[in-house]
């Protein structure tokens, strides 16, 4: 018998979907389960499955009713209980009898109740529910969910927890939960099911899960894959070795390929979470087995016609719930096209189609199926071919994502990696005593005609603030000198298996203060997060030389993040004159000249203050008036706050 498996990712913000439960999807279904994602609200999903239950017995009473169009207010009514929600008006105006639509009315009041009471607990439906856990920062969320989710299963030995939380800091998992969870990745036969000879770890993903939810992941239209594990570096700061403890030297990446594009169509790029790929003696054998894959240098992609993929995964059973979902925001988009003048000139065409998407029911998630979908392919297909589908040539990128390691980089190497379309070329720079090794790595991806690089900077580990400066600045110069482009993006530390950290964002390292790590993320908020090419542009943000890093480094928050409206020597420095007429004060030269004038004594006192970031009436009442009034400006609030 089949079993229901329900798999949940936490409702964090994340960028990249849950590799691990797509090839546990893909494993489920495989074994002839009924698989179901999640993401999003836990409260709104448990009114969900009690509205399904409700639904089925209200056509039960009364068929003639369009209950389907009712889903939305009656989960509403489920989860708050405002009569408001009730449809009690709509339910006696229609052809029910009075004794009827009291029944409908009390059963639908029932299921509130039912709510209420927790019945989704009492009665769980799923044989087998599993959750994957992130960074150890999201833990509330993560927690919230595994406690809520588990009592979803019939049998509380049947859930599953996995992922980078549960690998790290198992014992907590299990300590807060009573899940003893997964740790590590599925890699040996049987670790699902003891009869399963399966490695779930080398399954291809099953991409359609990601059409079951609203959330849409910022990275998208990629193939996402692995061509090696692990990594043979030790590094202190690094959860890898944990993660992946064994270094795999090449996992074939054209079988992954050929299953998603047969069944879920071409994807235009080709994300790699390789965390060493240059530590690989297969190194040579994976760039030529990307290139065989259709992303070499100067490769290009049509993309498949997304509705012919959805109408045949419909036509197929595969995830009806996805397709129908996918179906309905298709059909959003050709009535879009066909809107526009300038697409289709002909009015009747858009409202012909409206009207038998209505007519049909099928304008809406909860009321569209997949007959009343299948009856209109007839009509649909040829007009989303004409009006909305553009198979349009673009170009394929190949991304390495977590980076590959520039003690490694030789020209030789650098020369193989040019001959896909790989951009950005990322680089870790974790560093300033690795400096000429970061430098070499630049100047010989350079030479090899790599010239769209990236690096990751980590800060607030061991290194001093200064070093992130002249990491930074460093690359906006090989940026100059090489003409290439280089994108920074800081990275802060944080200690993910600290008992005393990993809850939270708060760690501060020995070098670092509060005041410090809030002044880098405010200039980041104006570079939205990274630093680019460009010399004028980084010496604005950051400061042209040490001196003017350290002070802004000291400077009031709100004065960072709004630099030119309140510094009228920056104005006329880098020649922003008349973006800000209407917004000349000088408050950053206020502030300048007061902090300047402050004694050796008088830092004494001041700075302890500004390094602890914390400026309440209380944190700045000092005797000294010239100290005072320093850290009155300390008080100007942030313009979003």
């Amino acid at each position: 018998m089949p079993r229901e498996v329900l798999l949940i990712e936490p409702n964090y913000k994340n960028k990249y979907p849950p590799m691990g439960l797509m090839k546990i999807s893909t494993y489920y279904k495989q074994r002839g389960d009924n698989v179901r994602f999640y993401k999003g609200d836990l409260q709104l999903f448990a009114a969900s499955l009690l509205c399904e239950e409700l639904t089925r017995l209200l056509f039960g009473v009364s068929p003639e009713m369009k209950w389907r169009r009712l889903i939305p207010t009656l989960t509403a009514y489920i989860r708050y209980g405002k009569i408001s929600d009730l449809p009690e008006d709509l339910i006696r105006s229609s052809e029910s009898t009075a004794d009827d639509a009291d029944m409908l009315i009390d059963l639908i009041r029932e299921y509130r109740m039912k709510f209420k009471n927790r019945d989704f607990f009492a009665n769980p439906r799923f044989d087998i529910v599993g959750i994957t856990t992130l960074f150890t920062f999201e833990w509330a969320i993560t927690i919230n969910t595994i406690n809520f989710a588990k009592q979803l299963c019939k049998d509380q030995k049947n859930v599953l927890v996995g992922g980078i939380a549960s690998s790290i800091i198992p014992q907590e998992i299990t300590k807060e939960t009573g899940i003893v969870p997964i740790d590590g990745i599925l890699d040996r036969p049987g670790m699902l099911d003891p009869d399963s000879d399966v490695i779930v770890d080398a399954l291809p993903l099953d991409y359609s899960i990601l059409d079951e939810i609203d959330y849409k992941y910022p990275t998208s239209d990629a193939y996402f894959a692995y061509m090696t594990r692990g990594c043979p570096n030790k590094c202190k700061f690094c959860a890898v070795p944990r993660l992946e403890p064994k270094y795999q030297n090449y996992i074939q990446l054209r079988q992954q390929l050929d299953v998603t594009q047969e069944r879920f169509g071409g994807q235009r790029n080709l994300i790699l979470l390789d965390n060493n790929v240059l530590a690989s003696d297969c190194y040579e054998q994976i760039i030529d087995e990307i290139i065989a894959c259709g992303f070499g240098q100067g490769a290009k992609y049509i993309p498949p016609n997304p509705y012919e993929i959805a109408y045949r995964n419909l036509v197929d059973g595969i995830n009806d719930r996805a397709h129908i979902r996918a179906m309905v925001e298709l059909y959003d988009t050709l009535l879009s096209k066909c809107s526009n003048p300038n697409i289709c000139k002909d009015v009747s065409v858009r409202n012909e189609l409206y009207k038998r998407i209505i007519d049909a029911e099928c304008d809406q998630v909860h009321t569209a199926t997949k007959t009343a979908i299948l009856d209109l392919h007839e009509f649909i297909a040829p007009l989303y071919r004409k009006y909305a589908y553009r198979p349009v040539a673009r170009q394929r990128i190949v991304d390495f994502n977590q980076g590959i390691d520039g003690r490694k980089i030789t020209l030789e190497n650098m020369k193989k990696l040019a001959k896909i379309n790989i951009r950005p070329v990322r680089i870790a720079f974790d560093n300033w005593k690795e400096h000429h090794i970061y430098e070499h790595a630049v100047r010989t991806a350079a030479a090899a005609g790599l010239t769209n690089l990236s690096n990751y900077m980590l800060y607030n580990y061991d290194d001093e603030p200064v070093d992130l400066y002249r990491r930074m600045k460093l690359s906006v110069n090989l940026c100059e000198e090489l003409k290439v482009t280089i994108f920074s993006f800081p990275m802060k530390y944080h200690p993910i298996d600290d008992p005393k950290w990993f809850r939270n964002r708060d760690f501060i390292g020995k070098k670092w203060s509060k005041k410090y790590i809030r002044a880098v993320q405010a200039v980041l908020t104006s570079t939205h997060g990274k630093i680019g090419r460009g010399k004028q542009f980084y010496e604005a943000a950051f400061g042209a030389d040490e001196a003017e890093f350290h002070e802004i480094m000291m400077m009031p928050e709100a004065l960072i993040i709004r630099r030119f409206e309140h510094d009228q020597a920056k104005r006329e420095r880098f020649g922003r004159i008349a973006d800000y007429k209407n917004a000349c004060d000088n408050i950053t030269d206020e502030w300048r000249g007061a902090f300047n004038a402050l004694s050796e004594g008088q830092r004494k006192i001041a700075d302890p203050i500004i390094l602890k970031n914390q400026f309440t009436d209380d944190d700045i009442a000092v005797d000294d008036l010239a100290v005072y009034n320093v850290l009155r400006f300390y008080q100007i609030q942030r313009p979003d706050k």
